[in-house]
C-alpha cells in the first residue's frame, strides 16, 4: 500500500476510483494490462488520500445531481477498505449531497455499508453491480482465489434485495475450454433467477487479453490448468478478443433464459437505468451522460 495525491476524483461520466490496484487474485483481470500506465506493482495498492476531499468539493459545486460510479477499474471493496473505510466515507457524502450511487464488485463486504446503500436508495437510486464467473465453487477459488465465492456473492445479491435495493449482474468473462460449458451458464442464470436480479450484463462469452493481463493469465494458466496455455497460444495466437468456441450456443441460451424469467439482458437498457438519477420525491430524472 502506498499514498498519491491527485487532482482529480471524478471521471467525466462521473465515475471515480478511490484506489489502483487489487488484492483479489482474479487471473483474467484487465486492470493489470500495460496501457493504464499502473507505475507500480499491480497488489501494491494505490490508495489517493485526498480523494474524499477532492469528492466532497466537487460535489458541493455541482450544480445538477447525478448518479456516481465505483469499481469500474478497481474493487471497491478491497480488504484494505476495511481498515481505510474510503468507500464508505464517498457513500456518506453521496448520501448527505442526495446522489445517486452505482458499485460493481465480487466482495460480500459490500454489506457492512448496507445502512448507506439503504439511504441513499431511499432519496435516489443506488444500484449494486456484481460480477459472476461461474457457478462451480472450486472452480471459482481457482481463478478468483481472494475475494468472495458465488454463492457467497449470490447471497449477497438476495439480501439487496430483501432490502430494496436493485442489483445487476455482469456475466464475465467466460474462459474457453474452462467456463464455458452449457451447464455453467445456466447454473449463473438460475442464481440470477433466485435472487430476483434487475439485469445481466453480458457482452460476449469469452474475454479480452492484451499486454500485461495477458502474461498474468496464462502464468496462472500454467499454474492451475496444466497444458490450457498451449491451447490457448494454437487455438488465439496474440488476439485481443477471445470468443469461445462455444460463443453463439452460449449467447442464444443465455438470452432464452433471461427472456423466460423476466430479466432485462439488453446492455444499452441496463446501463441507461444504471446511470439514470432519479430523485424519489418528485420523479425528476436526469441521465448522467447529459451531467457536466
Amino acid at each position: 500500500m502506498h499514498y498519491v495525491k491527485v487532482k482529480g476524483i471524478l471521471s467525466s461520466s462521473n465515475g471515480m476510483n478511490l484506489y489502483r490496484g487489487c488484492s483479489h487474485g482474479c487471473i483474467y483481470c484487465d486492470a493489470r494490462s500495460k496501457c493504464y500506465h499502473m507505475e507500480h506493482d499491480f497488489e501494491d495498492i494505490e490508495v489517493k488520500e485526498n480523494a474524499i476531499v477532492l469528492l466532497e468539493n466537487t460535489l458541493r459545486r455541482k450544480r445538477k445531481k447525478c448518479m456516481l460510479g465505483m469499481g469500474a477499474m478497481s474493487d471497491p471493496y478491497i480488504p484494505l477498505e476495511t481498515k481505510i473505510r474510503n468507500v464508505r466515507k464517498a457513500l456518506s457524502l453521496a448520501n448527505q449531497y442526495g446522489y445517486g450511487m452505482s458499485l460493481l464488485t465480487k466482495s460480500n463486504r459490500i454489506l457492512q455499508d448496507l445502512d448507506l446503500l439503504k439511504a441513499i436508495n431511499e432519496q435516489t437510486k443506488c444500484v449494486v453491480q456484481m460480477t459472476l464467473t461461474t457457478y462451480d465453487e472450486d472452480l471459482c477459488k481457482k481463478i478468483e482465489p481472494n475475494v468472495s465465492t458465488t454463492k457467497e456473492r449470490v447471497e449477497v445479491l438476495k439480501r439487496l434485495h430483501e432490502e430494496g435495493i436493485p442489483t445487476v449482474v455482469w456475466l464475465c468473462p467466460i474462459l474457453p475450454f474452462i467456463n464455458d460449458t452449457e451447464e455453467n451458464i445456466k447454473g449463473i442464470l438460475q442464481y440470477c433467477i433466485e435472487a430476483k436480479v434487475y439485469g445481466i450484463v453480458c457482452f460476449g462469452m469469452g474475454l479480452t487479453l492484451r499486454e500485461g493481463n495477458r502474461e498474468y493469465f496464462y502464468e496462472q494458466l500454467d499454474k492451475l490448468f496444466p497444458h490450457m496455455k498451449e491451447k490457448y497460444i494454437k487455438t488465439y495466437g496474440m488476439q485481443y478478443e477471445i470468443d469461445s468456441p462455444n460463443s453463439l450456443h452460449l449467447m442464444k441460451l443465455f438470452h432464452q433464459l433471461c427472456e423466460e424469467n423476466g430479466i432485462i439482458h439488453n446492455n444499452k437498457k441496463i446501463f441507461e437505468y444504471v446511470t439514470t438519477f432519479e430523485m424519489k420525491q418528485n420523479h425528476v430524472q436526469l441521465s448522467l451522460f447529459h451531467e457536466k
